[in-house]
C-alpha cells in the first residue's frame, strides 16, 4: 500500500514514562526508567465511560516499541494501520501498547533471564497493571492480547503458553521456532566474528589444536567479552556484528548461567565449532515446537491463536511455523495458520489479518 498520507482520524499516541522496579539492577545495566507508548483509538475521547480491549505489540530483535509509531514513507505505522482497519470496520476500537524491551544485547525474547533481565515479569507484573490503571481498558485476560513478529512473535506464542493467565489471545508473525533450522546454521558466522577477539590472535603456519575444557563447556575465554565491549563502543555496527550479537542474545536467553563469564554459555566450542549437546538441549527446551504438549491446557484456554509466515523466510522460519501448527493440531488446539508469498522483512501488512483476528477473539 503506497500511501502518500494516511486518511482519516489517527487517534492519539500517549507517551508515558514508567519506572520499573523489576528492571532496576538488571544484569546488563540497561535503563529501568523507560518510555511507554499507548495508542488510543479515535473513539476513546467520544465517551468517558467506554472501556476498550488492549493489544500489546512485541517488536522484533533490535526494535523498540515506539519505533512502530514512527512515520513511514509510502506506508502506515501501526497506529495508522489500526485506525484504518477500524474506519473500514474490519475491527472495532482497541488500545495498543508499545513497550520498550530493548537491551544492550539488541533485544530479548520477552522471557525471564538471569543474564538479561526479567522481561516477562516486566510486561505482565508491571506494564499490564500500569496501563490498566492509567487508561480505560477492559482490564481482564479475556480482553487482552499480545502480537509480534520474529522475536516478538516468539514472545507472543511463548506468553500464550507460559503466561496465559494474562492473555486472552495471541498472534505470532514469523516467530522463532524449530531452533535446529533457525539458529544452528548461522553459528559458524558468529564464531568467526568472536574469533577476531581471540587472545593471542591466530598466526599463519602450523597449528596445534589442543583441548580446551572451558570452550568445550560453552564458556567464554574472553573473546565474547571483548567482542561485546567493542560493539558497545561503536557508533556503527556491521550487519555481521548484529547477527553475532543476536546469537549471543539468544544464548543469554536460552542458556543463562550466573556462574559463567558474561552470565551465559554458548552451544558450540568457539575454537573447533563442535556442537555441545548438553548446551543445545537447553536451547531446545525453549523451542515452541517442543512446548506444545507441556502447555496444552494453557493454549487451549486462549480465545484465539493466530500464526503466519512467509514461505520464503530467509531464516527458514516457515518450517518451524509448519511444525508448530502441526503440533497444535495434534494437541487439539484451535488456531489459524496462514502462509504468504514473502520473506521475513517488511511484513507489517500482515497485521491487516492479525489485528482484526485478535479483536474478534477478544470481543466476539
Amino acid at each position: 500500500m503506497a500511501l502518500k498520507r494516511p486518511k482519516g482520524l489517527a487517534g492519539t499516541l500517549a507517551v508515558l514514562e514508567h519506572d520499573s522496579k523489576i528492571l532496576r539492577g538488571n544484569p546488563l545495566g540497561d535503563p529501568h526508567r523507560r518510555k511507554l507508548g499507548v495508542w488510543l483509538p479515535p473513539q476513546y475521547d467520544a465517551g468517558r465511560k467506554q472501556r476498550f480491549p488492549v493489544l500489546y505489540d512485541l517488536v522484533g530483535f533490535t526494535g523498540s516499541g515506539l519505533a512502530h509509531t514512527n512515520w513511514k514513507a509510502f506506508n502506515e505505522n501501526v497506529p495508522e494501520r489500526a485506525a484504518r482497519l477500524i474506519r473500514e470496520q474490519k475491527m472495532g476500537p482497541a488500545i495498543i501498547v508499545f513497550p520498550d524491551c530493548f537491551t544492550a544485547l539488541g533485544g530479548n525474547q520477552y522471557v525471564n533471564s538471569s543474564a538479561i533481565g526479567d522481561y516477562a515479569d516486566y510486561l505482565t507484573r508491571e506494564i499490564i497493571p500500569f496501563v490498566d490503571g492509567e487508561f480505560r481498558t477492559l482490564a481482564s485476560r479475556a480482553h487482552r492480547a499480545c502480537f509480534g513478529k520474529s522475536s516478538g512473535g516468539y514472545g507472543s506464542i511463548l506468553h500464550g503458553m507460559k503466561y496465559s493467565r494474562y492473555w486472552g489471545a495471541i498472534a505470532d508473525h514469523s516467530g522463532d521456532a524449530y531452533f535446529d533450522f533457525v539458529y544452528w546454521h548461522d553459528w559458524p558466522n558468529t564464531l568467526n566474528e568472536i574469533a577476531k577477539y581471540r587472545v593471542p590472535p591466530r598466526k599463519p603456519g602450523a597449528q596445534k589444536v589442543s583441548r580446551n575444557r572451558k570452550l568445550e563447556s560453552g564458556l567464554d575465554d574472553g573473546r565474547i567479552k571483548r567482542f561485546l565491549e567493542q560493539v558497545w563502543k561503536k557508533q556503527k555496527v556491521s550487519g555481521k556484528e548484529v547477527m553475532c550479537l543476536m546469537n549471543l542474545c539468544m544464548a543469554a536467553t536460552y542458556d543463562p548461567d550466573p556462574r559463567a563469564p558474561n552470565g551465559f554459555r554458548i552451544p558450540f566450542n568457539a575454537d573447533t565449532g563442535e556442537a555441545i549437546p548438553a548446551r543445545w538441549r537447553h536451547w531446545r527446551r525453549h523451542d515452541p515446537i517442543n512446548l506444545v504438549g507441556r502447555y496444552r491446557a494453557s493454549l487451549k484456554s486462549l480465545r484465539g491463536v493466530y500464526i503466519d509466515c512467509g514461505w520464503r523466510d530467509q531464516y527458514h522460519i516457515q518450517y518451524g511455523s509448519r511444525l508448530l501448527s502441526q503440533r497444535l493440531a495434534v494437541a487439539g488446539i484451535r488456531h489459524r495458520y496462514e502462509e504468504f508469498d514473502d520473506d521475513h522483512s517488511d511484513i507489517d501488512y500482515r497485521m491487516d489479518v492479525s489485528l482484526p483476528f485478535l479483536y474478534k477473539a477478544l470481543m466476539p
